[in-house]
């Protein structure tokens, strides 16, 4: 009863001050353009993240009571331009030419890198999202078979014994600079991602515009400090149809 109090209060609040809210970062933000067609702007256990926008990562705290999200510009301009790769995982912008008119985004070829300073971030976070990419602090991902949160076994030594997938160093698939695009020319930040929870909404061309596909597994997280939580994509679409805004569900600690 204490909790869904609040929640008609947090709506009346919504409401009432709205044009306060467009500049808010936290668990309203990216629903006030969808304000009108929103029957929950706070669901315990929920998350809906406005992670469209190609130049931001948006990071998520488990460990808060009420997990909200800070948002982080992507580094993308430099003082130099290389035609180059670079030897090492390097911070910076790495330009490839995809064919995305025909054999599709799987064939490419480097172009250019830009060097930029290293991804922002908050001291703490548990994951991080952008458009269809996902990067962990630190987390180990696995998925399961199961499709509701509910489902999951209590039992810790279970989860214990999972093979997790941490982040991995990526530079083709984190698209920040389109303004190329309609050559094949897409700018890629190079950063660690997590590839086993980055299947939960996955991106094809062709066709053009992409085809989406949202996997609806839920997935386990083990911490840093041996806790666990799960995760659950629901939805990748605005209520007026904006890709790659994020209604996830979560439970932490499990």
């Amino acid at each position: 009863m204490r909790k869904f109090a609040l929640t008609i209060i947090m709506k009346c609040l919504v409401i009432a001050g709205a044009a306060m809210l467009s500049g808010c970062q936290g668990i309203l933000s990216g629903v006030y353009d969808d304000l009108l067609e929103s029957e929950n702007l706070y669901i315990d256990g929920q998350l809906y993240i406005d992670a469209s926008d190609w130049g931001e990562w948006h990071y998520i705290d488990l460990a808060e009571s009420y997990p909200h999200w800070q948002t982080y510009e992507i580094p993308c301009s430099g003082s130099t331009v290389e035609t180059v790769m670079p030897q090492s995982e390097e911070s910076g912008i790495y330009t490839y030419r995809y064919d995305v008119f025909g054999a599709g985004i799987s064939n490419y070829e480097f172009r250019e890198f830009t060097p930029t300073p290293k991804q922002s971030e908050p001291a703490d976070w548990t994951f991080a999202v952008h458009r269809n990419n996902v990067r962990t602090n630190g987390v180990g991902v696995y998925e399961t078979s199961y499709t509701s949160i509910a489902e999951l076994p209590d039992d810790l030594n279970r989860l214990e014994q999972l093979d997790y997938t941490e982040d991995e160093w990526n530079q083709t698939d984190v698209w920040a600079v389109q303004d190329r695009m309609l050559s094949g020319i897409i700018g890629n930040q190079g950063i660690y991602i997590n590839s086993v929870l980055g299947e939960w909404l996955k991106m094809e061309i062709p066709p053009m515009p992409p085809a989406f596909s949202l996997n609806n597994h839920v997935f386990i997280l083990k911490l840093k400090d041996g806790t666990f939580a799960a995760l659950q994509l629901v939805d990748y679409m605005s209520a007026s149809g904006t890709k790659c805004c994020l209604t996830i569900n979560y439970k932490y600690p499990i």
